[in-house]
């Protein structure tokens, strides 16, 4: 009985160390973005997000974020626009359909709620690290994550040299999830 005990025990503590996994729901979320083109700013959207969180507020070293966008739904609500950045010398959607990100690390800050994590930006082909704040507040079944993040689209040879194109890509995330 006493071993039975132990092992009930042991499996209580194993399963808490383990963070809860959630995955996003692509309808609800949004990756926004916005850039200057020419002195005004353009806005767009991105969709179809996948992929996998796992997020313990108590437990940062087990958790992690492994999630993609569908570079082919950018949408600026102009669609020619929209057609041109698909082309190779903007997002090259045909041989890279999409933009991930993969942490490496999440911390918390000195606000409640409020947590850096440090990951891996790929676009174009191109990887790159990144660190960012992000909030993350419980849902019913899950949790909203919000952010944001300043990137150089140079970094990505995302536009090539078109000088009318600001080089910083500012970037809003949204994120709801699910419980698994």
């Amino acid at each position: 009985m006493k071993v039975l005990a132990l092992f009930a025990t042991l499996l209580i503590l194993n399963a808490s160390a383990f963070a809860q996994k959630y995955t996003p729901i692509d309808a609800d979320s949004k990756v926004l973005f916005v850039i200057k083109n020419f002195g005004l700013k353009v806005e767009g959207l991105l969709k179809g997000i996948k992929g996998s969180i796992s997020f313990d507020p108590n437990a940062l070293s087990n958790s992690s974020f492994n999630v993609s966008v569908n570079a082919n739904t950018i949408n600026t609500d102009n669609s020619a626009r929209d057609k041109h950045l698909r082309k190779e010398d903007y997002f090259h959607v045909e041989k890279f359909p999409t933009i991930s990100f993969a942490s490496s690390k999440i911390s918390k800050t000195g606000t409640a709620g409020k947590y850096t994590v440090a990951g891996n930006l790929t676009m174009k082909g191109t990887t790159k690290p990144i660190e960012f704040d992000f909030t993350a507040t419980p849902t019913n079944n899950g949790f909203s994550f919000k952010g944001s993040f300043t990137i150089n689209r140079r970094d990505f040879n995302v536009g090539g040299k078109s000088l009318p194109l600001s080089d910083i890509l500012i970037v809003n995330l949204d994120i709801t999830t699910n419980k698994n």
